[in-house]
């Protein structure tokens, strides 16, 4: 989601004051879901496109199910097999019925055919039951295995591909080709089945007189260009009105989620969202009338030029009749043949404009899911696993993120040792979380060395590098999970709960736990997940217990008591230094008080280390570190800044 210039409609007193260039919330999402999608639903895209996409579904379903995916295939080529002979058959039949008019006897004649006719239509019958059976069967598995695919794409690639442009947004469209997935292969065999149903109708009717296959053609065509142009409108109209559905739906959600509801009563904003919602909505209605009345007028257009054709080909068919070229019995047989012909054209047009929508959405999930093989850790680190780290040294390090024009972090020469509390200062912007990945291994310098006890982290397994790593980072993850399994992260200490208890002691957060409805074992989540929900400071008190739970050889915290009250964040410093007995213990923090408890402390300036001391020592000398200091002790009451002033 993001804003675009454009004019914004004035709708509502409130926005007359806005500049006519005034930025307007628009849903802007690149991929299938595109003007150009609309465009590509043409003749010539769908002939080049669908036997790729429909190779592409069944390669999808044979992967994850061979027997099923032979079978459905089995299917729909023994039901078009079977349509083709039942349309044969009708001819037999229709012949013995009119030769009954003058003979009754020769009735009997059509009793085979009648059982043909009949035994076709069952095992057809049975066969679309199969072939939905076996493509519900499927549908679920294909789209499964696609979210896990992508899963273990974006769960294994480096931290820095988050940071290159786009990517992020690349995932969200990729989760919608998930969703695709699961479609694609009813989509998929709704159009074989067309296509087939429509190559056993011309096959019949090739038989029976070539030239009615040709006038068949010459009749699809003003169909299926009426059809698909009638598809572009509608579907362009769909996108353009699930924009703005989007922006409804996310006005709806601002003003009615219980975080803003306290502020939307006090600032009185509610008249003006709701004249934003107005305008949403009034582009929505202009959206579809518009779209309704240019299909209208297509379709009717259509109807008369395909209605047309088919006077044409009828008229052919009664003449055919009426010189004898044809008999009565096989003009029956063609027109049920045609009218098969035609259901098979209407079903391929239809059908394949879905499965190229779909195709455009997987076609997203596709090229995320290559795109994050070529960042994967798997191919970019090495397999050397760490003891629990003694010295992390960071060697003339500068650090650059993806597509950024200069460094973040500028040749820094650092060194943290285990029983040892490293303090990192720097107002916002400084490159401190920076920083705190490089020290964990998250992101790898782009010049100079961090290394673990002399070995470099690229050198390093990854994953035995995070179990010697606990991070208490400023977003903190709210899992859906119990209370136990939000500390212990489903790899629990051979202590059990035992170990969890100590975590949350040394936290502050046994007294969240004394409060919940379970114990450990309740679920932390909103209410409509059927969970108990936290406050902010609750969940930051967990968070905090999750990383000392891990026992792990760095400790790194950020700005860990943000949320807390003044108690809460007293029992977490005070007990730092016993945690920091056996472990690298690297602190970030705006409150420069809790840095006294720091063995060492460094200042951050524009990505570069300009000072280095302990608390004493930087409280009472110049620089970045005395001046916060010293403006987080300017805390006089008005009355009192008064006084010293005279």
């Amino acid at each position: 989601m993001e804003s675009s210039t454009t004019t914004s409609p004035s709708s509502t007193p409130d926005q007359e004051d806005q500049p006519e260039t005034s930025e307007e919330l628009r849903w802007q999402y690149a991929g299938g879901d595109s003007d150009l999608v609309g465009e590509r639903l043409n003749s010539r895209d769908m002939r080049r496109r669908l036997p790729v996409l429909v190779r592409r579904s069944f390669s999808m379903a044979w992967r994850i199910d061979r027997r099923s995916t032979a079978a459905l295939v089995g299917c729909q080529i023994a039901s078009g097999l079977l349509s083709a002979l039942g349309l044969f058959a009708t001819t037999r039949a229709l012949s013995s019925v009119i030769a009954a008019a003058s003979d009754p006897a020769r009735l009997r004649g059509a009793l085979p055919a009648v059982l043909v006719l009949a035994a076709a239509a069952g095992l057809r019958s049975l066969l679309g039951t199969a072939i939905q059976s076996l493509s519900q069967r499927l549908q679920p598995r294909i789209a499964r295995d696609a979210g896990h695919q992508l899963l273990i794409a974006g769960t294994r690639t480096e931290m820095a591909s988050f940071d290159h442009p786009g990517f992020t947004d690349r995932y969200s469209m990729a989760e919608r080709g998930v969703d695709a997935a699961e479609r694609s292969l009813g989509q998929t065999q709704n159009l074989v089945s067309s296509l087939v149903t429509l190559i056993a109708a011309s096959l019949v009717v090739a038989t029976l007189y070539p030239a009615l296959l040709a006038l068949l053609l010459l009749a699809a065509v003003p169909q299926a260009v009426t059809a698909i142009k009638g598809e572009q409108i509608t579907y362009v109209a769909t996108v353009a009105t699930f924009r703005d559905q989007r922006v409804l739906y996310l006005l709806r959600w601002w003003m009615m989620d219980k975080e803003n509801a306290d502020q939307i009563r006090t600032d009185t904003v509610a008249p003006f969202l709701l004249g934003k919602y107005a305008q949403a909505g009034a582009r929505v209605d202009a959206t579809t009338d518009r779209a309704v009345s240019q299909r209208a007028k297509i379709t009717v257009a259509g109807a008369a030029i395909s209605g047309l054709a088919a006077a044409v080909l009828w008229g052919a068919v009664f003449y055919l009749l009426d010189t004898r070229r044809i008999s009565p019995a096989e003009a029956g047989t063609a027109v049920f043949a045609l009218r098969s012909a035609a259901q098979g054209i209407q079903g391929i047009i239809g059908f394949g404009s879905d499965v190229i929508r779909s195709g455009l959405y997987l076609d997203d999930w596709a090229n995320y899911v290559q795109e994050a093989q070529e960042h994967l850790i798997d191919t970019q680190r090495g397999t050397t696993v760490p003891a629990r780290p003694q010295t992390i040294t960071l060697d003339k390090v500068s650090f650059r993120y993806p597509g950024a024009e200069q460094d973040t972090l500028h040749e820094i020469d650092l060194s943290v040792r285990s029983g040892e509390i490293l303090a990192v200062v720097g107002v916002n912007g400084s490159g401190k979380t920076s920083l705190m990945k490089l020290l964990c291994g998250l992101n790898t310098a782009t010049s100079g060395t961090t290394a673990w006890d002399g070995i470099d982290v690229r050198d390093l397994d990854p994953d035995a590098m995070w179990r010697q790593t606990a991070v208490v980072p400023q977003e903190f993850a709210r899992w859906p999970l119990t209370c136990r399994e939000n500390i212990n992260l489903g790899q629990p200490h051979p202590d059990g709960d035992e170990a969890v208890l100590r975590a949350a002691a040394a936290s502050g957060a046994d007294d969240v736990i004394d409060s919940l409805r379970s114990g450990l074992d309740t679920l932390l989540a909103r209410e409509m997940w059927g969970g108990q929900a936290l406050s902010s400071g609750q969940w930051q008190r967990l968070a905090v217990a999750r990383a000392i739970h891990r026992d792990s050889g760095l400790l790194v915290m950020d700005e860990p008591a943000s949320d807390l009250d003044p108690a809460a964040e007293h029992r977490i410093f005070t007990g730092l230094r016993a945690l920091a007995h056996d472990r690298a213990v690297v602190l970030v923090t705006h409150n420069l008080t809790t840095t006294a408890v720091a063995d060492r402390i460094i200042c951050l300036e524009q990505g570069r280390i300009t000072q280095r001391g302990t608390y004493q020592e930087l409280t009472t000398t110049p620089g970045i570190f005395r001046q916060l200091w010293l403006l987080g002790l300017d805390r006089q009451l008005p009355g009192q800044q008064q006084e010293s002033e005279r």
